[in-house]
């Protein structure tokens, strides 16, 4: 997998998430890109980086697996992804969560995909 598979974006957010890495996360997103926190929509590169930098202070790590990558028209995607997060060292709740995204990704000039809009809530299918 390389940077022109829509998928490889998780790979990369993966390690910086794992690595506490803000400003490499922040820069996985469009300038103007939206990331849904607790249920509501935080919008661009700044926004996103302080919820991060909120976030990883508890030092959680996180395992992820692209599910699904649909592309369309070669510029533009639908990513699901399988996570686990389990709690870092300073979270009191010491509870694993599991849960499934979904994003929008945009192909760059360089070839490589950037977040559009990100969900990492996916809601669960009603029977």
């Amino acid at each position: 997998m390389n940077k022109h598979d829509p998928a490889y974006i998780h790979t990369l957010f993966m390690a910086a998430f794992n690595a506490g890495d803000i400003d490499a996360l922040a820069a996985l997103y469009e300038s103007n890109a939206v990331l849904v926190v607790n249920g509501q929509p935080v919008a661009g590169q700044e926004l996103i980086r302080d919820a991060y930098e909120s976030f990883l202070a508890r030092r959680p790590r996180m395992s992820l697996q692209t599910r699904s990558a649909i592309v369309f028209d070669d510029n533009l995607a639908v990513l699901h992804g399988d996570w686990v997060l389990e709690p870092g060292p300073a979270d009191e709740t010491g509870k694993t969560t599991r849960g499934l995204s979904t994003e929008v990704v945009r192909r760059q000039a360089d070839g490589s995909w950037r977040f559009v809009i990100d969900n990492p809530y996916t809601p669960a299918q009603r029977p």
